[in-house]
């Protein structure tokens, strides 16, 4: 058995290289759009922002490099999931979620098809995303969820039940699923360079090794100067915390990932998996994995939920006890692979608001914008927000008048602050807590009722 890497960024950059490192910022400078963060937001930004205006001078500001964080770091799932659509739905109707809902699926497509204008190669397969159930419980969460996307306009999701589950992927004990066409795999960091290369290759500036220390109206500070514009944008996520006066603005949530070695054939043809769907589960402390283009098992859930005081990481360490619940969430799904190789092992920050929904926001008064809190689901929503960004931008210079996306729901949306510490660490630990027991106890009972303290922790937490 091979030993396993942990840190280092994670899987992703080992396997394609860690990129060449690009300048940082020289000192003081100008522009006319300044986007903080180099990862998926603030490049698919700068992206969609010079396409539509190829006289704006854009300069973007990353304080490592490029995809150093989420961008680089994520399962790979490309699919239509958005935080907070039933908390919009409620705020401003049904018809309006359905909106931004729709918008959602259709991102899938956009980004598959700038991925392949711009000839970026990421090992996408759009297999769509199966989402599995193993306990009577999870089959009732599982259809109540089937029932809801199908009322929000998803007309060709499919719901299976064991044997067609296991025609797809042969999860062990999976009584049930749902699948949807709006999702595909890829490999993060494969996109996440491809885009940096595109956005320069278009006249975007990209200083990286250019931490901003604070954001105010029409200034970005950094220890090498500051770059002045009329929009500065936040496009920051888990990393949000670390800027002067947004500590309790996101939580930054950790992930953690492993990945096995190559499995051979005869693994395979247990597994199934033709289709590399995505897969997940109705867990409380839900999975996620994919079946990467080498033939791997990239499989990630939370370890460790949260760090004191919002710290984040440096490398990607996680911890060994992480790892190994990874591996038994693994050979729960899949126990013919109980003495499988892990090579590698890593952790990565995600933004989390603290009603759990997704914003984009533009501040007309002071041109401060930004977007994020996708709780997990940003590999496709940073894509929406992106063009959402832009279309404000050009509203509020006169460019334009309002778009479809600038008047979906999740635009402008105030959330209020996180609790002050330890209140804010005792709450996040205490229901991930709760999550994993519950998770346990649905293992061993014959309910179809969801736990009960899971449901008590949903309501709590404000999660959707």
């Amino acid at each position: 058995m091979t030993s396993t890497i942990n840190g280092g960024i994670s899987y992703w950059y080992a396997d394609d290289g860690i990129p060449a490192p690009r300048e940082p910022l020289p000192g003081d400078a100008s522009a006319d759009v300044c986007i903080v963060g180099g990862g998926y937001t603030g490049l698919w930004t700068a992206y969609y922002l010079k396409k539509a205006v190829p006289f704006l001078n854009i300069t973007v500001l990353e304080a490592k490099f490029c995809g150093y964080g989420a961008s680089g770091r994520n399962g790979g799932w490309l699919y239509n999931g958005i935080a907070g659509r039933d908390r919009y739905a409620q705020l401003h109707g049904h018809d309006s979620a359905v909106r931004l809902q729709q918008a959602m699926n259709d991102t899938v497509a956009e980004v598959i098809r700038i991925a392949a204008e711009e000839h970026i190669d990421a090992d996408i397969h759009q297999g769509g995303v199966l989402e599995v159930a193993y306990t009577p419980a999870q089959l009732t969460r599982l259809k109540n969820s089937h029932t809801v996307e199908i009322a929000f306009g998803e007309k060709d999701r499919e719901l299976y039940g064991a044997r067609e589950t296991a025609h797809r992927i042969r999860v062990a004990g999976a009584v049930g699923s749902t699948w949807t066409p709006h999702g595909a795999r890829l490999h993060p960091v494969k996109l996440v360079k491809g885009l940096a290369a595109a956005v320069e290759a278009l006249g975007v500036t990209i200083h990286e090794s250019t931490p901003v220390t604070e954001i105010k109206p029409k200034h970005a500070v950094t220890p090498y100067g500051t770059v002045r514009a009329p929009y500065i944008l936040r496009c920051t996520e888990g990393f949000t915390a670390s800027l002067a006066h947004q500590r309790r603005t996101w939580l930054p949530m950790n992930s953690s990932m492993i990945v096995t070695e190559p499995l051979p054939t005869d693994a395979w043809d247990a597994i199934g998996w033709e289709g590399r769907e995505t897969l997940g589960d109705m867990a409380h402390a839900y999975m996620y994995a994919q079946r990467t283009a080498d033939n791997r098992i990239a499989i990630g859930g939370r370890g460790v939920p949260y760090r004191y005081g919002s710290r984040t990481d440096n490398d990607g360490r996680t911890q060994p006890a992480t790892i190994d619940a990874l591996r038994s969430v693994l050979t729960r799904l899949f126990p013919q692979l109980a003495g499988v190789g892990i090579d590698h092992a890593w952790s990565g920050v995600l933004g989390v608001p603290r009603d759990w929904c997704a914003t984009v926001t533009l501040d007309r008064s002071t041109g401060l914008g930004w977007a994020g809190g996708y709780v997990g689901s940003g590999v496709a929503t940073t894509n929406l927000a992106a063009r959402t960004l832009r279309d404000l931008i050009q509203q509020d210079s006169g460019q334009s008048g309002p778009t479809d996306l600038t008047t979906l729901p999740w635009v402008n949306h105030k959330v209020r602050k996180w609790e002050p510490e330890p209140f804010r660490w005792l709450g996040v630990h205490t229901l991930y807590a709760a999550y994993r027991a519950a998770d346990r106890r649905e293992l061993t009972a014959h309910s179809a009722e969801t736990d009960r303290m899971a449901a008590l922790a949903d309501k709590i937490s404000g999660r959707h």
